[in-house]
C-alpha cells in the first residue's frame, strides 16, 4: 500500500481536528457533521498511524540487514520478516476500511415481507420470516415496529411492513432483499410430500423529510375501513389510510392503528422510503452501469436463499453458503453468520474492482 496515501489520510485528520477545535459550537449542524466525520475516521487513523510506524521500523531494519556484523544481520532478517507479516495483515485491514461505505448503511430500515407462491404454506413461511427478523432485531438491540400487517385465518402473514431502528440496520439487512424459498412438508399434507413455496423480502433505507420532500398537492389520500383475516372488520370506523404519490404512482397504506392520524403518519413514512429507494436506485444504476459489484440485484424475482426443513439446512445461493442450523437461523441466532458472509463477499468484490 502506498505510504504517501496513508500520510494523506493522517494529514486530512489533523486538518479536521484543527477545524473542530477552532469552530464556533453555535453552528450546531456543521459541528455535528464534522464530529461524526472525526469519529468515523478515528479507527482508520489509528490503523494508519500503526502502518506508518511499522513501515519506518522496516526501513530502519533494512539498513541493519545490509551491515557488516553477521549476528546483527541475522537478527535483522528475522525482524524484517516479522514486520513484513504484520504490515501485510495491516494492509488488508486498511483496504477493507478504505472501501467507500454506502451512505444509507447507517439508516434505519423499512422491511416488507410478502407471501409469494404457495398459498397458506407461503403465508406461514412469511410468518416465520417475520419472527426471524424480530428475534434478530432483539439480539441486535434494535427497536422493531409493525407498520402494517395482513394476516390469514391460520396464523399466516399475507403481508407485513416493519420499521426497524437502531445502529447500522440497513447496512446489516440490505442483502435480505429478494425471494426466500422454503421446502418442507405442510401439516395438512397426509402423504408427507415436500412442498416448495416462497416469500419476498424488500429492505428499504428509511427516508425522512429532508431526503424526500412530499407535497400535499402530489398526494391522493383514501380513507377506508380496516379489515382482518377472512375479511372480518377490525374496527368500526374508517381509520385505514392509503396514500398514492401521483407523480410516481407509488402507493403505501396502513390499517394497523385505530387512529386515522397514526395510520397516515406510518403510511407517509413507508411512502417516503419507497420514493427514496426508487431515486437512490436510479442514481446507483447510473453509477454502476459498467460495474458488477452488487451482491444480487435485489430484484424480488431473484431467489436468494432456500430454507430446507427435511435436511435442516439454509443455503444462500449468492455466496454458495450452506449452514445446517435452520432452527437457530429462523430463531435469529445464526442469521449474523449469513449476513457477515454476504458483507465480506461484497467487500471482496469491491476490492477486486
Amino acid at each position: 500500500m502506498d505510504k504517501k496515501k496513508i500520510e494523506n489520510i493522517l494529514e486530512t485528520f489533523k486538518d479536521l481536528e484543527k477545524k473542530l477545535n477552532n469552530m464556533n459550537s453555535q453552528d450546531f449542524n456543521e459541528y455535528a457533521k464534522l464530529s461524526k466525520e472525526y469519529s468515523d475516521m478515528k479507527p482508520l487513523v489509528e490503523k494508519s498511524s500503526e502502518f506508518i510506524k511499522l513501515q519506518n521500523e522496516l526501513e530502519d531494519t533494512e539498513e541493519l540487514v545490509s551491515g557488516d556484523d553477521l549476528e546483527i544481520r541475522k537478527e535483522a532478517e528475522e525482524e524484517k520478516e516479522r514486520l513484513k507479516k504484520k504490515i501485510f495483515k495491516l494492509e488488508d485491514e486498511l483496504k477493507i476500511m478504505l472501501i467507500p461505505k454506502d451512505e444509507s448503511d447507517e439508516r434505519n430500515a423499512i422491511v416488507e415481507i410478502r407471501a409469494g407462491t404457495g398459498g397458506e404454506e407461503a403465508a406461514l413461511f412469511a410468518s416465520d420470516l417475520l419472527r426471524m427478523y424480530s428475534k434478530f432485531s432483539e439480539l441486535k438491540g434494535w427497536k422493531i415496529e409493525i407498520m402494517d400487517i395482513s394476516q390469514t385465518d391460520h396464523d399466516g402473514v399475507k403481508e407485513v411492513i416493519l420499521n426497524i431502528s437502531g445502529k447500522d440496520v440497513f447496512g446489516n439487512l440490505k442483502f435480505e432483499s429478494g425471494t426466500h424459498r422454503v421446502q418442507r412438508v405442510p401439516q395438512t399434507e397426509s402423504g408427507g410430500r415436500v412442498h416448495t413455496s416462497a416469500a419476498t423480502v424488500a429492505v428499504l433505507p428509511e427516508a425522512n423529510d429532508v431526503d424526500v420532500e412530499v407535497q400535499d398537492k402530489d398526494l391522493r389520500i383514501d380513507i377506508y375501513r380496516s379489515s382482518g383475516p377472512g375479511g372480518q372488520s377490525v374496527n368500526t370506523t374508517d381509520s385505514a389510510v392509503r396514500i398514492t404519490h401521483i407523480p410516481t404512482g407509488i402507493v403505501a397504506q396502513c390499517q394497523d392503528e385505530k387512529s386515522q392520524h397514526k395510520n397516515k403518519a406510518k403510511a407517509l413514512k413507508v411512502l417516503r422510503s419507497r420514493i427514496f429507494e426508487v431515486e437512490t436506485k436510479k442514481k446507483e444504476d447510473e453509477r454502476a452501469l459498467d460495474r458488477k459489484t452488487q451482491v444480487g440485484s435485489g430484484d424480488r424475482s431473484e431467489r436468494i436463499r432456500t430454507y430446507n426443513f427435511p435436511q435442516g439446512r439454509v443455503t444462500d445461493h449468492r455466496i454458495s453458503l450452506t449452514l445446517y442450523k435452520l432452527d437457530q437461523i429462523l430463531n435469529g441466532e445464526y442469521l449474523d453468520d449469513v449476513i457477515s458472509g454476504l458483507i465480506t463477499d461484497s467487500n471482496m468484490k469491491k476490492l477486486a474492482e
